[in-house]
Formats: structure tokens, sequence, C-alpha cells
């Protein structure tokens, strides 16, 4: 008999362990080894069953044990000082209390973070892949920095999915239904009691409404908007149902709840808790990108005297940052415009934002755009003054990706920056590797160290003994082989198998055999089967009699993707042979329960995606913080951090970095060649280094790799480290341009408004008209100088909007200039006659070899970020071949 309704029924504790209740709800538990531990010793089989799951726990645990612990004053000793670590956490000053302190201008007063995942703990499913890890690892550095941060997202009742096999090898999906009363989340409630609540106007007069839950990741709160709410009707409850699902409409109500209730969640939260108010919006990726046109609103209708939408445009994107984590434009969400129009317009409208402004800002208006398409990507680049990839690599690709938002400019001039991705050590690091460390360098440096990214703090690192080295690995490899052997009989029993079939299971993998990992999400270009592009050179690795290699590989496809299921099936089909299946397995559910376990217990972490398709790829941070080594196709970050001696380069067919056509003939070869790459670095340099052992049966060439990639990439691929770049270079000049555009009751922004304008609309006129440059006969010599004077008519636009650069460098064989050098010319008197103004410098040959110049001109104001911001330059006529002033 199926029960009509289900909820459930918490624990009473008894009032000595009510601190239980506190533990259990920030989620700090996660990271923190020493609360996990109190939690296991509650009862170590519930413990075990609810998934390591302390809100679970509390709930399923046996009154007649809690009773026993209420009086155990060894239990209530260690649960005292955790609720008072706990308490010295979340209100002590930490990094960013610090540096604030140290700091003449003041840091931002908090900082809104958006994304539409975040990975935090297996506990709490809300997440996917890498976006959503990324995010919580973002949060958990944020906290342990104490960098007020406020997160939002979605609260996903079925999560993503849960992954299972068929008999045949087919990917199978389950979406659990998540009780929040059974998660680490609090309903945001109004001072009366009754639940916050926000609203968004849809067409045809309905309303999307949502309740608020917050989860406590450490001190930064999470809030999670969730539409499931007897308010709204069967539609608009099932907006928040599931991760990336449904169609065209239900993503754009997603995003749209997202970003506008994000931002009324975000204040409805301050005003409630008193937290702070946010001077920094940060979007990660596009999903979140309507953020900006809702606080446009608020400008817009801000009392007495709001804003108009151009000043209010200029407020919002000096305190706003856009991340994009997508190298390809396929990877961008995009709307049908008459869609967006539709939510947008009519009954559905914001106050005070006209539906052609929110349209302007989507628009694909370069050369080769969709007109009738709307880009979120586009979207979030022209709502932030500042935007960011996620590793170097990405950077120059999104410059070049995104180069039709700024005409005119080289993509290196392109206003993108990067920083780097990171990984949360606390989270990531065994718990085996960290006692380790700390018994070299001490326990609070170790902590320390995996806090900050400071790179002294891991001095010291590079002492610890060979011996201590491998036994370590040697443990991490064993308790991945359990784990791997426990997993593969359980997913085999859901396929089908009977227990009398899985005998075979127990001897599966082998502690001692040199073990390879590769987990990700399986879209096409992460080339999950490359490996298996010469199966028959694959199986002599996996069977070689003196140099075995072992494979562990998980990955989930999205729903929708059968080329992505199909690729699973094929790794499935030759993992379930019975000649091999010792050596390779395919756990299925990837997740981060698993990956924990993962990570540490591989030696060699494989990364094979189409260069230059990944933008970061965390799963190899994780690994190498576990003294686990890379073998990667040179993308992502580790295009920038291989070095060499901390893993190795699989060589790419590809060197220009093209995206090859799937259905050429090219795109074979290509695999071919870099699957043949793989197979010759993995037996003649990766598994003759792990099996090259010295007389103590020590393989000290191996062990001199591990201990270097820990401590070199240690400090480099933390989260801590990632967050520390994006508060000094990011964060805090946000906060600044925000706070310089919001004084005066918004009269800065609105003359920054009134000045663009008046830049776009006179900038037809502006033209570089004449340039000459004076040089005695030996001026083309290394150390000489050219004397330049250009002409240049600025129509009605004043000297003080402008500047006029002289634009030198290298040039190629089409004189295109590279590696460019500015030299910023200045005025010289009035305009002439003719309404031109002249301009002079000296321009001094620092370059030996083919070189050149030319000369633009640019908008010029002190609250531009950058000289590319509005897209606008002017260039000599003669300058489309850029060979204005040659010299060879």
């Amino acid at each position: 008999m199926k029960a009509i309704r289900r909820f459930t029924v918490r624990t009473v504790l008894p009032e000595q362990l009510q601190p239980l209740h506190e533990l259990a709800l920030n989620l700090r538990w996660s990271w923190h080894p020493e609360t996990r531990d109190l939690f296991r010793s509650v009862d170590p089989e519930v413990w075990a069953a609810t998934g390591e799951d302390p809100v679970r726990l509390l709930g399923e645990v046996p009154a007649t044990r809690l009773a026993a612990l209420a009086t155990d004053r060894r239990f209530l000793r260690r649960l005292g000082d955790l609720a008072e670590d706990l308490r010295e956490y979340l209100t002590g000053p930490r990094w960013y209390q610090t540096r604030q302190a140290a700091d003449a201008a003041p840091l931002p007063a908090a900082i809104a973070y958006f994304s539409p995942e975040y990975g935090i703990a297996a506990a709490l499913p809300q997440y996917s892949g890498g976006l959503g890890i990324l995010a919580g690892d973002h949060l958990k550095a944020a906290s342990d920095l104490g960098v007020p941060v406020i997160g939002v997202g979605l609260f996903y009742r079925h999560g993503y999915f849960r992954q299972s096999l068929s008999r045949d090898g087919w990917q199978q999906e389950r979406y659990p239904l998540l009780d929040p009363d059974e998660l680490a989340v609090s309903l945001l409630r109004e001072a009366d009691g009754t639940p916050s609540r926000i609203d968004l106007a849809l067409p045809g007069g309905r309303t999307l409404a949502a309740h608020i839950w917050k989860a406590q990741v450490g001190r930064v709160p999470l809030l999670l908007l969730d539409s499931d709410i007897e308010a709204n009707s069967p539609a608009e409850r099932d907006v928040t149902d599931r991760l990336y699902g449904g169609g065209s409409e239900h993503r754009l109500l997603q995003e749209m709840l997202l970003g506008i209730g994000g931002v009324r969640a975000v204040r409805a939260h301050c005003r409630l808790t008193g937290h702070p108010a946010p001077d920094v919006f940060h979007t990660n990726e596009g999903h979140a990108g309507f953020l900006g046109v809702e606080r446009i609103r608020e400008l817009v209708a801000e009392a007495p005297a709001g804003l108009d939408f151009a000043a209010a445009l200029e407020a919002v994107r000096a305190g706003t940052l856009f991340t994009t984590h997508t190298p390809v434009p396929a990877g961008i969400d995009r709307f049908d415009r008459e869609l967006v129009a539709r939510h947008f317009g009519g009954d559905a409208a914001l106050p005070g934002v006209p539906v052609d402004q929110v349209l302007a800002l989507g628009a694909e208006s370069w050369p080769d755009g969709d007109p009738k398409l709307f880009n979120m990507a586009a979207m979030g680049l022209r709502l932030a003054q500042r935007a960011n990839g996620v590793s170097t690599l990405h950077g120059e690709v999104s410059r070049s990706m995104f180069n039709g938002l700024w005409p005119g400019f080289d993509p290196a001039e392109v206003p993108i920056t990067s920083v780097t991705n990171g990984v949360h050590a606390a989270t990531w690091i065994d718990p085996a590797v960290v006692r380790l460390g700390a018994a070299e360098i001490g326990a609070e440096r170790a902590e320390e160290a995996m806090t900050t990214g400071e790179t002294r703090r891991w001095t010291g690192l590079e002492l610890i003994g060979n011996t201590e080295v491998w036994e370590l690995r040697r443990s991490l490899r064993a308790q991945l082989v359990e784990e791997a052997r426990r997993r593969l009989y359980a997913s085999w029993r859901r396929r089908g198998a009977g227990e009398a079939e899985l005998g075979w299971v127990s001897s599966v993998l082998d502690p001692d055999v040199l073990t390879i990992g590769f987990a990700r999400r399986v879209p096409s270009y992460k080339r999950l089967t490359l490996m298996l592009r010469d199966a028959e050179r694959l199986r002599a690795l996996l069977l070689h009699p003196t140099r075995p290699v072992q494979v562990v590989v998980a990955g989930k496809a999205h729903p929708a993707d059968d080329g992505g299921k199909r690729l699973i099936q094929q790794m499935v089909a030759f993992a379930d042979d019975p000649a091999v299946r010792h050596r390779i397995v395919f756990l299925p559910d990837y997740d981060m329960a698993m990956a924990q376990r993962l990570y540490p217990g591989c030696d060699v972490w494989l990364n094979n995606p189409l260069r230059p398709l990944e933008a970061c790829g965390t799963s190899g941070m994780k690994a190498a913080l576990n003294g686990c080594l890379n073998l990667s196709v040179l993308d992502g970050w580790w295009d920038e951090w291989y070095d060499g001696r901390n893993g190795w380069a699989i060589p790419t067919a590809d060197e220009s970095g093209g995206v090859l056509d799937p259905d050429s003939g090219e795109a074979e070869r290509r695999d071919d060649i870099e699957a043949a790459a793989l197979y010759d670095l993995i037996e003649n340099q990766v598994a003759a280094r792990f099996y090259d052992r010295d007389g103590d049966g020590l393989p000290q060439q191996w062990i001199a790799m591990v201990r270097h990639t820990l401590v070199t990439l240690g400090p480099k691929v933390l989260a801590g480290r990632m967050v520390r770049e994006y508060v000094e270079r990011l964060y805090a000049p946000a906060a600044q341009a925000q706070r310089e555009l919001a004084d005066r009751q918004g009269r800065s922004a609105r003359e920054l408004a009134v000045w663009k304008a008046k830049v776009r609309e006179a900038w037809p006129a502006v033209r570089v008209e004449h340039v000459e440059a004076d040089c005695p006969a030996d001026a083309q010599e290394l150390g000489s100088s050219l004397a330049l004077r250009v002409q240049v008519g600025l129509g009605t636009l004043e000297p003080a909007d402008v500047e006029v650069q002289a634009v030198s460098g290298r040039v190629d064989e089409r004189d295109r200039i590279s590696d460019a050098c500015l030299l910023a010319l200045k005025p010289v008197g009035g305009p002439d006659l003719d309404g031109r103004t002249r301009y002079e410098g000296s321009l001094e040959l620092c370059r030996t070899g083919p070189f050149g110049y030319t000369v633009r001109v640019l908008p010029a104001h002190p609250r531009l970020a950058s000289p590319a911001e509005l897209g606008l330059v002017a260039l000599p006529a003669e300058s489309a071949g850029m060979d204005a002033g040659l010299l060879r």
C-alpha cells in the first residue's frame, strides 16, 4: 500500500546532545575530519548505512544509544570541544579580516556568488559535475578565508540523476525525491515565522513563487530557491524539479528564478539576518545572467529618485563579475528571442526595464551571430565590467571566442582575464596524506597550507622520507581496491547477476599494481574511449607479465546524450571481458563520495580531451593533492603548470588547437595518433618508472615525482589560492568601482552613462587622418627612436574624451603586430582650421628584427575598466593590413 504523503519525523535529542544539531546543520562537517569522527562514533553502523550523513544519522540512531551518549562524559567533552571549535571558526578573524585591517581601501562588504549547481557534499546532491564542484569548493575556501560570500542557487527536488547500468551496459537514470527535512538545510523565515517567499511575474498573469532554503557552508550562507510549494500551479512547481532538465522554456524559467529570484532572495536574507548587503555580484557561468536585469530594476525603482536605464546599467556593471567556463559556443545557453520577449514584456515586464533593452543585452550582434537567438553569455559579458576564464589557456580561448563583442580589437585585448580554478584541499586530500604532512611540518602549518595556498607554508614537505611516501601510496591504493570491489559487486547485483556469479569480484584489482584513474562527465570531447582505440594494445598493457597496469573508470552521460551513453556502453563491454575484468573496472554513479576515494588511490590520473576544449579540468588537481601524477593532454590547468617532473604530457596531433570536423577522416587520424602516443607513454615511461625499484623495493624516481608534485603543485591547485586571486584582482576593484558609481545618489553613474552615449554618437566622425615620422638615417638601429606626428579628427569630442596610442612590436609575414607595446601620444595645441588635433610622441625602437607600428584612437575615461570596454577604436585607413609604418 502506497502512502499518500511522505515526511520525516526527526529525533528529539537529549538536552546534553543538542550541540549535535548545530554541528550537523553546518556543512563544515563535510571537510572537518574531527567532526566526522565524532558523528561516526555516535553509531558506526548507522553512520555507514546513511552514507555518512549526520542529519540522517541523527534521524535513525536508536533512542537507547542517544540516552547512553547523554551520560558518556568522554563523548560530551568531545562534543563540547567541537561545538566551541565551530563557534570560533565562525566568528574569529581569518585571512580576509586580516587583509581588511591592513588595506587602506576597503574590501567588499559582501559578495553574492550565483551558480546553477553546488557540490558541497554527497549528502546534498545539488550538482552534476565540475561546474558545481568548483562552486562548492569556492564557497568552502571563502569560508576558510573569512571572505563574506553569500551563495545563491536553486533547490532541485530530484537533484541530478543516480546512475546504474543495464545488463548490457546501457546507462539508466533514476531521480530520487529529496526531502529537505532529511538534508542539512533550514527554511528562511520572516519575523512572524512564516516562510520567506519571493515572486516572479510570468506571462498571462501567472506567478512563479519560491521559498528559500539555507544551507550553512561554514561561514557562508547558501540560499537555494525552491518552487515546489503550494502557492504555485503544477507547471510552476516543477520549475526546480531537476538539474538541467526540461525544454527551452523550462530552462529559461530556471534561469530567471536563479538570477532575478536570486537577487530578491539575497535581499530577503540580508533584511532578516542583518548580513551586509553585497556590493559585488559574481555569476558563475551565464545561467544566472538575469541577476543584472533585476539589479537594474532595483536602481530604476529606487526612491526618491531612481536612475534611468542607462545609468543603472553602468552602476550594475561596475560591481558585476562574469566567469565563463565553456570553451565552445555550443556550450552556451541560447534562447529564442521571442520566448525571452514574451517573458520580459507585457504583464511580465520588469518595471523600468524595457523589453527591447533586455533583448539587446543578449543579442548576437557579431557578423556570424544569429539574430533570432538570445545569448546568455553575451548578456553576462555586457552586464559585467569584469570577466574571466578559468585557466590561462581558457582565457586565451575565451578572448577569441567572444572577440565579436569587441570589434576592432585583437583577441589579446578583449577584456577577459583568467583566474585558474582550484580545489578545496580539506575536502579532497585524504586524511592519511594530511597526517603525513603534519608529521613533517606540524599540524597548524599543514592546516594553514591547505587553507591559504601560500607557497611558503608548503616548505618542508620535500623532507618526507621515501619509505613513508611509498607506504602511504600503497595504503591509499589498497583503500581504493576495497572500495572498487564493493561498488562493482553492488553494480553487478543491480545488473541482475546472482551472488554465485560474482566470486571473481573479490580478486578484481591489485593493491600492488600501477593504477590509472579516469573519471568525469562523458561528453564526446573528453574522449572516454580513446584508451580503447587499439583494444589489443590496451590488453597488452593490462596483462603485461612484469609491468601490469590497472584502470578504474567512472562517469555519467547527460540523460539526453545517447552518444555519451554509447561510449559508456563500449567501455563497460570491454571491462566485462573475463580476460581483463580483473584489471579494468567501470564504476557507475560517480559522485563526490566515490571521488574522495578514487583520487587518492590512483597513481596516475588520465585526461585526454580534445585540446583546447577542457576549460580547466580540476579532477587532476584533486589527484595531485594526494600525490597522484597526471598523464594529460596539455589543456586547461595542465597546460600552464606541467613542468616535466610532475607527470607526463600526451602529445596532440593538432598542435594548432583547432576543432576538427568529427565526420572527417582527419578526426579519426588525430585520435589514432594520440591514442598511440598514450600507449607509448604508459608502456615506456609511466609503467617503466613505476616498476623501476631499488634494492629496498622502492621506485626512487617515481617517489621523487610524487614529492615534487606535492611540493610544487600543492599550493597552486588550491581553491584558497583561487579565492585570494578573485578577492585581490577582481572583487576588490569591482567593489571600489561600484562604490564610486553609487556616490552622490548615483550622479557618477548618470555622468558615465551620458558620456558613453555622447562618445558612441560621435565616434563615426573620429578618424586618424595623417601619420608621419621623422627619423635620422640610422633611426632603424636598436635604441634609436621615431618622432611621431599624428593628425586626428575628433568630431564633437574633446581630447580628454580619447587616448591616441602608437602600437608597436614585432610583425609577422602578414605584417600583423604581436607582443605590442603601447605609447600614449600627447595633444599639441588646439584643433586647427580643419578641426584636427595634432598628437606627438617619441617611439623607441626597442626590438630587433621585423618591426612595425600603427596609430589608433580609443575612448578614455577614468571609470573604464579597460580601453576596449566600449568596443570602439579608430585606426588609419592603411592599417587594415597593419602596415602603417613597417620597419624591417
